[in-house]
């Protein structure tokens, strides 16, 4: 099949291009970066260079693909940029898609959405993905959508690491000993490979988590991989952590966005429809990931 991967060389973009080239796919993969196009062509695969901003870019580049996998994504400070409103950019982000999709022709569409995407209100930042779900819904019933909804990424823990150099504690408006899911990025590539040779029919969507754990045994996990075996936990209200997220220099807006998100965590409001669908788990478990935080801890 031709297929167009969005999302450049990211985490799940990259194994996911090399594993469809493997499998004898003719792969384009779309970057905003130019100087990624040799490392494209290296594994395989045709290069895209453009933005999700311009729909006719995206057309002309879907135009006679079989299938398309597509993601939204940000600049790398957009959440500390006090002009952005990021939810209005990646639900525009969509937007553009749906516009693609339907003057390019293309019948089968992957996207990449999120656990939260079932619901309009109450997830915070991630009622984008709502909006993008919603918008690809309204596409003509022969275009057969289907939204992967992975869980919080591993690598999200990275995060952590500024508070516990600073204070030696993870600080978040949540915690506990109730299990979380969480994803690693190989697993969504594998996930979404795996998707790629199924059925396509109608809209439909998949939950995908690699292990779950609850906030004090990842906090374990992590501490003993960077020998801090007694790494706390510190839970602090909601407005004690809008105020730590903005004082770093968070747009409040977006800050309030997070820490809605935290809250449904807190609430387990927002893991009602996944458990309600429950996938059978990854293969890579948050042992395996502390590996990589250790290392980032090291570096950092």
């Amino acid at each position: 099949m031709k297929i167009v991967v969005t999302g450049s060389l990211g985490n799940i973009s990259k194994p996911l291009a090399i594993s469809l080239v493997e499998k004898g796919h003719e792969v384009t993969v779309v970057s905003s970066q130019p100087e990624r196009q040799s490392e494209i062509e290296s594994i395989g695969a045709k290069a895209a260079i453009g933005t999700m901003l311009d729909v006719d870019f995206l057309t002309q580049t879907f135009a006679g693909a079989d299938l398309v996998y597509s993601m939204v994504t940000h600049g790398k400070n957009a959440f500390f940029e006090q002009q952005t409103d990021v939810v209005a950019l990646l639900t525009q982000i969509g937007a553009n898609y749906k516009q693609a999709i339907e003057k390019s022709g293309v019948k089968k569409v992957i996207h990449l959405s999120s656990i939260g995407a079932d619901r309009p209100q109450g997830n915070g930042i991630l009622v984008f993905h709502y909006n993008i779900e919603q918008l690809l819904s309204q596409l003509p019933d022969e275009v057969a959508v289907k939204f992967m909804r992975p869980m919080g990424f591993y690598y999200n823990m990275l995060a952590y690491i500024p508070s516990i150099k600073a204070n030696g504690t993870i600080i978040s408006n949540y915690g506990g000993d109730e299990v979380e899911p969480w994803v690693s990025p190989l697993d969504i590539a594998a996930t979404i490979a795996e998707e790629v040779e199924l059925p396509f029919v109608g809209k439909s969507f998949r939950y995908i988590a690699s292990d779950e754990v609850s906030p004090n045994e990842a906090t374990t996990i992590l501490g003993n991989a960077i020998e801090m075996p007694d790494l706390k936990r510190v839970v602090v209200s909601d407005e004690q952590m809008l105020q730590r997220m903005i004082g770093i220099g968070m747009n409040p807006e977006t800050a309030k966005g997070f820490v809605e998100m935290n809250a449904s965590i807190r609430t387990r409001k927002i893991y009602e429809h996944y458990y309600q669908h429950h996938p059978v788990l990854g293969k890579v478990k948050l042992s395996d990931f502390a590996k990589d935080f250790a290392l980032a801890f090291k570096q950092s």
